[in-house]
């Protein structure tokens, strides 16, 4: 089934080297570095165990560079199915899935940070409805750009990518691994038995992690509710310091509302710990108290703090978040829109 496929998921993959050869240079070198050894990885199909000769993999880097090049100024292909003459837009995903949903595929074309455009077609394992909205679980990626987010929202549809997921577990714990820091991170890694077992650790992390970003994907959904004109917002502020404020009001609002009520009523202590891991430093700098008591919490094992904390917050970030959308309302030049929710973001510090 999958080779009558083939012709479309090279066309995806080939719009994913066009977006890459236009933001590849959105990352620092280290983490450009570390995203590229880990597309080698998935390229060549090898385990997360196997070490790429440096050889191989510089010779790789180089004929990619190279490829980007050509690209960077082409226009994304139209997306054909096999045995339709019809072409379809690479961002029209729902017309392409009431296709692919059917032999066992999911696709995706839309929009992560700094407007990057990301593709990808997988094999689909789960699909569930929540609210209105469709859930989409898949598992092995067949096409995909360099960064592959491990989950998406586009309009009434999330993608959840395990195997996604799963590599960005990996490429967490080998950076832990460098210098070894007594962090949430440290605390979130020895709850596996990555020591004996790393396959067996990985997949475990990796459902448990799974499960906790459709709890936040809920907590999106029902966040979105009650903003409505954000996208235009977004749209407004974008590439600005206030839009990665607003990007992490939003998802202090989302979780204080669903993710962190949902783990530390199931006192899920690995999904706690990674949650905190991988707050971005936008999040830490606006919410101090959370982490506050999060750390109260890994010194004197009592949870209370934490919950009440998240309790107390939610009204704080959901009225923040209104606050940012009165704004753009009242000041829809996007400059001084930026300049005003930025200062009102900046004095909100929870």
């Amino acid at each position: 089934m999958l080779e009558s496929y083939q012709a479309l998921i090279n066309d995806i993959q080939h719009n994913c080297h066009i977006s890459d050869a236009r933001h590849a240079g959105n990352y620092t070198l280290c983490v450009y570095l570390l995203k590229m050894r880990e597309f080698y990885r998935w390229e060549h199909r090898q385990r997360f165990a196997d070490e790429p000769g440096k050889e191989a993999i510089g010779q790789w880097l180089s004929a990619r560079e190279a490829l980007w090049e050509q690209l960077e100024d082409e226009d994304f292909r139209p997306l054909q199915l096999p045995g339709s003459p019809a072409r379809h837009d690479p961002f029209d995903a729902p017309a392409l899935n009431r296709h692919l949903i059917a032999d066992g595929l999911i696709y995706s074309g839309g929009y992560g940070v700094k407007n990057k455009p990301h593709f990808f077609i997988a094999r689909l394992e789960q699909q569930q409805q929540y609210n209105g909205y469709h859930i989409y679980l898949s598992g092995e990626e067949y096409a995909r750009d360099l960064t592959a987010p491990p989950a998406m929202s586009q309009q009434q549809t999330i993608y959840i990518r395990r195997e996604s997921f799963k590599r960005m577990i990996w490429e967490r714990t080998e950076e832990w691994r460098w210098n070894r820091p007594a962090n949430a991170m440290a605390r979130a890694i020895a709850c596996y038995d990555f020591d004996t077992d790393v396959d067996q650790a990985l997949d475990a992390m990796t459902a448990s992690e799974i499960d906790a970003a459709i709890l936040h994907e809920i907590g999106e959904i029902q966040a979105g509710e009650t903003l409505p004109g954000w996208q235009e917002m977004m749209q407004a502020i974008s590439f600005t310091q206030a839009e990665i404020m607003a990007r992490a009001v939003r998802d202090h609002y989302a979780d204080t509302l669903h993710t962190l009520p949902a783990l530390l009523g199931e006192q899920r202590a690995a999904s706690i710990h990674f949650y905190f891991a991988n707050l971005t430093s936008m999040r830490k700098h606006l919410f101090p108290s959370l982490m506050q008591a999060y750390q109260h919490w890994c010194e004197h094992g009592e949870l209370r703090p934490l919950q009440k904390q998240v309790d107390s917050a939610l009204d704080h970030w959901r009225s923040l978040a209104r606050q940012m959308l009165a704004i753009h309302h009242d000041i829809p030049d996007g400059r001084e829109c930026a300049r005003r929710i930025e200062a009102l973001v900046n004095a909100s510090k929870r």
